[in-house]
């Protein structure tokens, strides 16, 4: 049992939460009481840099499909000037049916040499929404006159885009890409199933 008291992850989940070095028994105990009894179909551990003014700060994000439900865990440094050291740590729990969009995008280094050893991926997108956030893109409107100056306000574009997860072979290393395709494949075949 985990401190929480709850069923331990399986143990490549796990050793993967902990090679990250961040928080790992925090982490490793939310998810484990998402996931609760549901056996885990496909996981995926990713750990970036973010910055923040002057501080670089890690994030770490666990993706866990099951049966019925993809656990997205996120886990940020929260500290306050003068506080001790804290984490933030958020899970959520989407249901398969409700994912509307599964999107993953590979970039493709000698394109015209695919399927030879000449041709490499060299980094790998998975978005994936479900209608919790939005992003608004704006820019301003413009007319076909070229001399024309009036103001013609804005326009812009809607995207639902709940998670975005990028990793790179430069940064995260060929093995680490290939997990982000393994699940977001995974996940794109569940979820057309539960259509």
């Amino acid at each position: 049992m985990t401190s929480s008291g709850v069923r331990p992850l399986p143990s490549q989940l796990g050793a993967e939460i902990h090679a990250c070095r961040y928080f790992p028994e925090l982490v490793a105990d939310t998810v484990a009481m998402a996931l609760g009894e549901e056996p885990v179909a496909a996981h995926l551990v990713h750990q970036e840099a973010t910055f923040n003014r002057d501080e670089i700060q890690r994030h770490l994000s666990v993706l866990v499909l099951t049966p019925t439900r993809l656990i997205v865990s996120h886990t940020d440094e929260n500290n306050e000037a003068g506080g001790p050291p804290q984490a933030l740590t958020t899970t959520e729990s989407v249901p398969l049916g409700r994912i509307g969009s599964v999107a993953l995008s590979q970039v493709v280094s000698n394109a015209e040499r695919y399927g030879s050893r000449r041709s490499t991926l060299s980094e790998a997108w998975l978005a994936v929404s479900w209608g919790t956030m939005r992003r608004v893109d704006l820019e301003p409107a413009q007319c076909a006159d070229p001399t024309c100056d009036a103001d013609h306000g804005l326009t812009g574009m809607i995207a639902g885009e709940d998670i975005t997860v990028r990793i790179s072979t430069a940064a995260d290393g060929a093995e680490k890409v290939q997990q982000l395709l393994a699940f977001g494949t995974a996940l794109q075949q569940v979820t057309g199933a539960h259509r």
